[in-house]
């Protein structure tokens, strides 16, 4: 399986706005993570398994390897990751 996560929320812009000749006014950027998703899918016959948690990190990490694996329980599953820090953590904690 082939697994990422994902961070979704929103990215407000500054706009333009009015203020009188020679101000310049302060505008503070919107910047909200609201949710990760982690996804991992499968090419061989393309089941995908996903969960949506608030944080990424590596407890988060561990609670979807745990999903995955209690999903796939009669199946030997050879996960392919990128080099995220909750990735190669000391602390994760990897389902027999």
């Amino acid at each position: 399986m082939f697994q990422d996560e994902g961070r979704f929320g929103l990215l407000g812009k500054p706009r333009r706005c009015w203020a009188p000749a020679g101000v310049r006014p302060c505008v503070g950027a919107r910047l909200l993570r609201k949710f990760y998703a982690f996804a991992a899918v499968s090419p061989h016959d393309g089941v995908m398994d996903s969960l949506v948690l608030p944080w990424v990190n590596t407890e988060t990490m561990s609670m979807f390897l745990t999903m995955v694996s209690e999903r796939h329980e009669d199946e030997f599953v050879i996960m392919v990751m990128d080099q995220a820090g909750w990735h190669v953590a000391s602390g994760l904690e990897v389902p027999h």
